[in-house]
């Protein structure tokens, strides 16, 4: 915990502090954002979809008054920013700590410092910016999709009312809850880069040590945002 806390400062400190390298960030938001979309966006709309059939069965009286909360609440608050970090904690946090940790293993990043650029500079802060800056377009995009696709299975597959289900979910839709959304996803795009970033650079012993620290990345991560939306999701709506 130690290590990690001086790490995560020296990092964030790093990142406040010029020279920046935005050629490297455009690229780390690219790879976490865009590529990023596709797995996120799947998930997010068959999530949507299985939400409107699960309340459809527990709510038979007042199904179609009822759904579009649960759907938008869910989404917004806890299933799009969680989910979505999982799914970007399995990818990008795998691929930052074997890229680092192969880095580290082959003296890389002691080649760098040789060559007078600080490695918190040109490999953790494009990254860490990157995480907090995009996790919430993914998320953002995500509640959009899994409405989309609660939409459709509402509309066309059980047969509810078009323009009573939009008006509901209109209704629905408060700022807090997608505000509280996108928040816990920079928190998660902060956690799951710093994990990522952390194991790799700290990887010793390579090829066993690069696998090792990709492993315990990822399970950090997912753990570490688990813990923390509960946190999160105490700070914003616990009365």
């Amino acid at each position: 915990m130690g290590r990690l806390t001086l790490f995560a400062l020296v990092a964030v400190r790093h990142c406040l502090t010029p020279p920046f390298y935005p050629r490297l960030l455009a690229r780390q938001m690219i790879e976490i954002g865009y590529y990023s979309l596709p797995y996120v966006g799947m998930t997010a709309v068959f999530t949507g979809m299985v939400l409107v059939l699960q309340s459809y069965t527990g709510f038979k009286v007042g199904a179609e008054a009822a759904m579009p909360t649960i759907v938008v609440i869910s989404l917004t608050r806890e299933l799009g920013p969680v989910l979505g970090a999982l799914i970007v904690a399995g990818r990008i946090g795998a691929s930052m700590a074997a890229e680092i940790g192969t880095m580290r293993v082959t003296e890389q990043i002691d080649a760098l410092s040789t060559l007078s650029t600080n490695p918190y500079k040109y490999l953790i802060a494009p990254r860490l910016w990157a995480g907090v800056t995009m996790l919430p377009l993914l998320v953002g995009v995500a509640d959009v999709i899994g409405i989309l696709g609660g939409y459709f299975v509402a509309v066309h597959k059980l047969g509810f009312n078009e323009g009573n289900f939009l008006k509901n979910i209109s209704d629905a839709t408060d700022f807090i809850d997608v505000f509280s959304g996108l928040v816990k996803a920079a928190v998660f795009g902060f956690t799951i880069t710093l994990m990522g970033c952390y194991h790799g650079f700290n990887s010793k012993g390579g090829a066993q040590g690069v696998g090792k620290a990709t492993t315990n990345a990822v399970a950090t991560s997912m753990i570490l945002i688990l813990i923390l939306d509960y946190f999160l999701t105490e700070l914003f709506f616990a009365r």
